[in-house]
């Protein structure tokens, strides 16, 4: 091989691209550098080294390219169709005629393949494959099977159009032929995972849109069917019509309001579904707006306490206490509609079983109240509250915990 043996080349510098061996490219001659080069490739024996230039620098290694042919561009700019042979390490510069730069080129012998690289070889191949099974491009699989040597394998890496140039540089300078299969195998494989990914990814949102559109298009039926047999309802405008009859402040009926219109937004198979139409009928079966004189008698409401319930003392004085000062600000007249200390929540806290729900209905019992029972909790099991000794005008919640059910008022 002669051109091996060739130590002085005219440099033909590449700005924007990797040229590597194998490879047949067309290079447009745009600077003087790029002409002064080709005239000199021209005059001598057509060779040229051709040396990556970025960031202000060239590679250290080039690729020594024999020129193919010579002609003009479409657009009429000079250009050379070169084929790589193999790689050399750029030396130092050397005084030649005319205004082309010459270097000292030292051939890259890569020597017989080595066991691990016939095996690396192999797993680039496999990996390849795989690409172009996600890619459908059967052609990238033929390619890579038809190149034996591992050193030419490896170099066909820089046809990847994704592969940045900082990438190709590497490559090019990477002498070990080994070391250069580890690197392409491992770029192939990233590539191989990302294109999984973005599989997986398209195949789950083209699920969820036909799951979405499976489910519209059932529920489309489902209320047609309702219509034919006359089960038709609107749920959604009866809750409206229960919240409007139902009295209750405007607070509570602005939170109401909101609630229906997430459940006209909330699909009948979510989760959610259901827990906003049980909120909301708890919110409309409260007794909003009705009154119940309290009955303020402090020894009666003890007698009841400790007729429902042995022991707890601390919290029944706790509510005998509250109770007797409620009765001394009403015999005071200072107990008036909407202002401070009209009403009162009592926080009974434990765990379930200890008597929270029902010291509420006793309490609700000694003043001669209504009992409501409210779950405020999530989940599965919600915790309740009883509704005791609040304002005059409504309810108010106790905490309370225990299973999640409605009992009757």
């Amino acid at each position: 091989m002669a051109e091996l043996e060739t130590t002085a080349l005219p440099l033909l510098p590449l700005p924007g691209g990797v040229v590597l061996p194998q490879m047949v490219v067309t290079i447009a001659l745009e600077s003087g550098e790029a002409r002064a080069a080709a005239r000199a490739a021209a005059e001598g024996a057509h060779l040229l080294l051709l040396v990556p230039r970025a960031e202000g620098r060239y590679a250290r290694v080039g690729t020594v390219a024999r020129v193919e042919s010579r002609g003009d561009l479409p657009n009429g700019r000079e250009a050379l169709v070169l084929r790589g042979l193999h790689r050399a390490v750029v030396g130092i510069g050397l005084p030649g005629t005319g205004e082309a730069l010459w270097v000292e080129a030292e051939p890259v012998e890569e020597g017989p393949a080595t066991e691990r690289a016939r095996e690396l070889a192999r797993e680039y191949r496999a990996v390849v494959s795989a690409i172009a099974g996600r890619l459908r491009a059967p052609r990238l699989a033929e390619a890579v099977q038809g190149v034996t040597d591992p050193g030419a394998l490896a170099d066909t890496a820089g046809w990847w159009p994704d592969l940045p140039v900082e990438r190709k540089v590497e490559l090019l300078e990477t002498l070990d032929v080994e070391a250069r299969l580890e690197k392409v195998v491992g770029w192939a494989r990233d590539a191989l995972a990302e294109l999984e990914l973005a599989e997986r990814i398209r195949s789950e949102v083209s699920e969820g849109i036909e799951r979405t559109q499976r489910e519209y298009l059932l529920r489309q039926q489902l209320a047609a069917i309702r219509k034919e047999l006359g089960e038709d309802g609107d749920v959604v405008g009866e809750y409206r019509q229960r919240i409007a009859r139902s009295g209750m402040p405007e607070a509570a009926r602005e939170a109401a309001e909101r609630e229906v219109d997430r459940l006209e937004r909330t699909s009948e198979q979510s989760p959610e579904h259901g827990w906003i139409r049980t909120w909301l009928d708890w919110m409309t079966e409260l007794p909003w707006g009705e009154r119940t004189e309290d009955r303020l008698d402090v020894a009666e409401a003890r007698r009841i306490l400790d007729a429902d319930h042995t022991g707890l003392g601390d919290v029944k004085e706790r509510v005998v206490e509250h109770l007797a000062v409620r009765k001394l600000r009403s015999e005071r007249g200072l107990a008036g509609d909407g202002g401070r200390g009209t009403g009162l929540i009592l926080a009974l806290v434990g765990p379930p079983g200890v008597g929270k729900t029902s010291l509420g209905e006793s309490v609700a019992r000694a003043m001669g109240r209504r009992f409501a029972r409210v779950a405020l909790g999530g989940g599965a099991t919600r915790p309740t509250s009883a509704a005791t000794a609040g304002p005059t005008s409504g309810p108010s919640p106790a905490g309370s915990s225990g299973p999640s059910r409605r009992p009757a008022r």
